[in-house]
């Protein structure tokens, strides 16, 4: 699967990239922060919500650190979607990297 970092991404989406983010973190993780107009789907919903995503569309996947969207986008990529990104370090290390202002966990 392939990755990207948080600053490419970041250049995508201000380019107008057409990218599905797909926030696999749990409800209370996302309460505290979230990349904007992303898709919720904790990771334990994915199978049972994989209907709403398009296989042809580039999907990034985060959460935290990068472990569980991981193993989400191998799930995803085993179902038949083919564009599919890892969010290198995650939700945090874009906080690191590109939104310092975002809340930390």
């Amino acid at each position: 699967m392939r990755e990207i970092d948080p600053k490419d991404l970041q250049a995508r989406l201000l380019a107008g990239e057409r990218i599905v983010l797909l926030d696999v973190r749990e409800p209370w993780e996302r309460n505290l922060c979230a990349l904007p107009d992303s898709l919720h789907a904790p990771m334990q919903q994915v199978p049972a919500t994989i209907g709403r995503l398009n296989p042809e569309e580039e999907i990034v996947v985060y959460c935290h650190s990068g472990v569980r969207s991981f193993h989400v986008g191998r799930f995803l990529e085993h179902n038949g979607f083919v564009r599919v990104v890892n969010l290198r370090g995650g939700i945090d290390a874009w906080a690191r990297e590109v939104d310092p202002a975002m809340p930390r966990y």
